[in-house]
């Protein structure tokens, strides 16, 4: 599994004429050393993976190597001063020249010691920016990622039934967003992918409202977005439902969101660039006068990160558009907003697979009322 990842790796680094790729995401030294920590340097070169530890993670990556979950051709430098001064230890050790690094992760303050440090002792290096070498391999998940993001999927259904079953007049948001993450946990996920979110009534208008002392009223419609990880990955779903009785706007509204949902999920397929996800969505909500309504993207990638490649969105002049390949997995999220009144999202994981894709949570329908 690491040595088809590091292969993958190696061939855009033969690409951009690299000899190796400092790796100081902690998310992608993971996914290439199942090494899990606070600290650390990966640097991956064509016939071996360096990685840069110091004292409190040496115990750890020796048990590891003994694992099944070892990472082929590992070596292990350890960190007797500062992790700069080891990193420069490595690449002189191993000799090489032509040094990739990641732009996104590498601070400013260690970019420069290392140009100063490299110059003043006359090493043979340089080092070049890269960007989402290691995100766009991420993008196509194996089966071992499949597997872990299904049973993902399949625990937050149980999580699904909880918070609907918390969602009452008269109880506040941080209530029912209590009552979410207990399920979370009591499903063994080993923590929350990202802060839960229950926004009531006018509260549903904001995207990303946090749960607060609201208290939830009869005629409310209430956004459920939640998450969980397990075994590094992701999920993430959301669904809006009502409290009490259900207005004709709140129904219209949800039923318009639902319709983009449902052509955005019959968009997918393999071949196809992300952006034409977006666009289905989009279109069957501009089509019922909400396009102003709807201010964000369709969806996200979803992996080791709960945000990541591939982008489902508006086409962007600045930006590739993602092509669709099997094994990717995404949320499709579709919203509309209207202030003052409230908000729907529906969202759902899914896989994209050789003939389409396969929707990974259990999918929501009619509007629920509680």
């Amino acid at each position: 599994m690491l040595a088809a990842r590091h292969a993958r790796v190696r061939a855009d680094l033969d690409r951009l004429n690299l000899d190796a790729l400092v790796v100081t995401s902690f998310t992608n030294i993971r996914y290439l050393a199942n090494h899990v920590g606070s600290a650390g340097i990966l640097v991956l070169t064509n016939d071996a993976a360096h990685l840069v530890v110091d004292f409190r993670y040496e115990a750890a990556v020796a048990a590891l190597q003994a694992s099944p979950a070892a990472c082929p051709d590992l070596r292990v430098h350890p960190v007797p001063a500062s992790y700069e001064e080891a990193l420069l230890g490595c690449l002189a050790t191993i000799g090489v020249s032509r040094v990739g690094v990641e732009a996104k992760d590498m601070s400013l303050a260690r970019w420069e010691w290392l140009v100063a440090n490299t110059s003043s002792r006359h090493l043979e290096l340089t080092f070049r920016s890269t960007s989402g070498v290691i995100e766009a391999v991420r993008m196509v998940k194996d089966d071992s990622e499949v597997a872990i993001l299904r049973e993902a999927a399949r625990r937050i259904d149980v999580v699904v039934d909880a918070a609907l079953r918390a969602v009452r007049a008269g109880e506040a948001e941080r209530t029912v967003a209590m009552a979410i993450e207990a399920a979370i946990r009591g499903q063994g996920y080993e923590r929350l992918a990202f802060d839960t979110i229950v926004a009531s009534g006018p509260n549903a208008a904001l995207p990303h409202h946090r749960a607060g002392e609201r208290v939830l009223a009869d005629g409310d419609l209430v956004v459920l977005d939640f998450g969980g990880v397990l075994h590094g990955y992701c999920c993430d779903l959301t669904r809006t439902v009502c409290v009490g009785s259900i207005s004709s706007q709140a129904r219209e509204l949800y039923d318009a969101v639902y319709d983009a949902h449902q052509a955005a999920v019959a968009a997918v397929k393999p071949g196809i660039e992300a952006t034409v996800i977006d666009s289905a969505a989009r279109r069957v909500l501009e089509s019922r006068g909400l396009g102003p309504a709807f201010g964000h993207g369709t969806g996200h990638g979803l992996g080791l990160d709960v945000h990541e490649e591939p982008r489902v969105g508006k086409p962007r002049a600045d930006l590739p558009a993602a092509t669709l390949e099997a094994g990717m997995v995404f949320t499709i999220e579709p919203g509309a907003y209207l202030p003052g009144f409230g908000g729907v999202r529906i969202e759902d994981d899914v896989l994209v697979t050789a003939g389409g894709c396969e929707v990974l949570t259990r999918p929501g329908r009619e509007l629920v009322a509680l």
